[in-house]
């Protein structure tokens, strides 16, 4: 279960969210600037909403009244940002241990597997390309063992191929994990390969929550009729 009942200040603009889902990976998307990010940051701790009440998988991570505001660390989500932010200095292999000290060596193994990163171990970030850095995220951030996955447009900046690679990964990882995940995106075909419902975001506030397939039937009939209108 995802609850997410809060308002969130940041200079003029103001996001005011409350929803509800069952859904194990929910999306947030919407157009750059309608708060998908705020609300990321604020789930996991980083910003820190005015009033209301987050939880997930009854895990309460913040409530006002009853004055929980737990620090980002014992949050436990593991938080794929888009700009990555591997260690220069450290090579993948160490990058991946990074604040993985739990994480056993059957762990680190499966999620080197799962994202095929065992060619890559040796290497530092500045030889590795963008959907290869992209996958080392991903996997650092699933060796914490996080109660739920936060990804922030995770395909964002990448040539055709590597997109393609790594929504592969992704899709793999939502098939053998069962892992909450919430998903930031503003891309309608990713939303479609990696969640199960949708929420619609527009200047802050939530418009809708969606099941996939009636997002899905929603994009299909849009871009049917910018077709038409583009003849």
């Amino acid at each position: 279960m995802i609850q997410l009942d809060f308002t969130l200040q940041r200079g003029e603009f103001a996001l005011q969210l409350s929803l509800r889902s069952e859904a194990r990976a929910l999306a947030l998307f919407g157009d750059s600037g309608c708060g998908k990010t705020s609300t990321l940051h604020a789930i996991a701790g980083l910003l820190k909403p005015a009033r209301g009440r987050i939880v997930l998988d009854d895990r309460v991570l913040f409530d006002v009244h009853a004055e929980v505001d737990l620090p980002v660390a014992q949050r436990r989500l593991g938080v794929v940002f888009q700009d990555v932010r591997l260690f220069p200095h450290l090579s993948v292999r160490e990058n991946l241990r990074y604040g993985a000290a739990r994480a056993d060596a059957a762990h680190f193994d499966a999620a080197v597997q799962l994202l095929g990163l065992s060619a890559l171990l040796k290497r530092k970030p500045d030889r590795l390309s963008g959907g290869q850095a992209r996958r080392v995220a991903i996997g650092r951030a699933l060796l914490c063992e996080p109660t739920a996955l936060l990804l922030d447009e995770p395909l964002s900046n990448l040539h055709r191929e590597a997109r393609a690679e790594v929504l592969e990964h992704l899709r793999g990882l939502k098939r053998e994990l069962a892992l909450t995940t919430i998903l930031v995106s503003h891309q309608a075909d990713e939303v479609r390969a990696l969640a199960d419902a949708v929420a619609l975001l527009d200047d802050g506030r939530l418009r809708a929550v969606l099941p996939i397939a009636e997002f899905a039937r929603g994009q299909g009939a849009s871009n049917a009729r910018a077709s038409v209108a583009s003849r």
